[in-house]
Formats: C-alpha cells, sequence, structure tokens
C-alpha cells in the first residue's frame, strides 16, 4: 500500500532537515494519512478510503463525498476513487433522467 492519499493523490515528499549551524540531512515527509468511512449520499452506501486529514476538510468543505468526486481531477483520484466517482455520476444521471 502506498503512502498517497486516494483523493488528492498527496504523497511522500523528500528535503533536508537543516540545523541551526546548516547542517543538511535529508529526509522524507509524510503526508498525514488516515483510515476513515466515508458516505455516499447517492449510492446510499459508506466507503472505506485512506486519505490525509486535509483532503478530509476539503470533502466537508466542498458538503459532501459525492460533491468532492464530482469536481476532482481524475489524474489526483486512486483507481478506486474514479471507479467510485463514475458510479456516483452514474446515479445522479438515473436520478436526473427518473425526475424529468
Amino acid at each position: 500500500m502506498s503512502r498517497r492519499c486516494e483523493l488528492t493523490g498527496k504523497a511522500v515528499q523528500t528535503g533536508n532537515k537543516v540545523s541551526h549551524s546548516n547542517h543538511k540531512t535529508r529526509t522524507r515527509f509524510l503526508p498525514n494519512l488516515c483510515n476513515v468511512t466515508l458516505i455516499s449520499d447517492s449510492l446510499a452506501r459508506s466507503v472505506r478510503l485512506r486519505v490525509a486529514a486535509a483532503a478530509l476538510r476539503s470533502v466537508e468543505h466542498r458538503g459532501g463525498l459525492d460533491a468532492f468526486l464530482i469536481k476532482a481531477h481524475d489524474g489526483d483520484l486512486s483507481q478506486g476513487a474514479i471507479i467510485l466517482k463514475r458510479e456516483i455520476k452514474k446515479k445522479i444521471a438515473e436520478a436526473a433522467a427518473a425526475a424529468a
């Protein structure tokens, strides 16, 4: 399992720790990943994802998992999230066709 957020694509970064004496040591900066269960309103089921803590705030800000995935670029999403996005779009289109 890679250290990558399934919704935003945030991954491991590398850089230097710099001491007071300006001594540089290579290090890895890991994203703050959490295993969470998010609820899809249109699919009426819960989904387990491994996302960064910052992504959780973004999901809430956009109004839930469905709204976040519809606006997200496919390049940032994992394969599972892309499949979930397609299912949500299909369900929303079916609901709109039934309402019309």
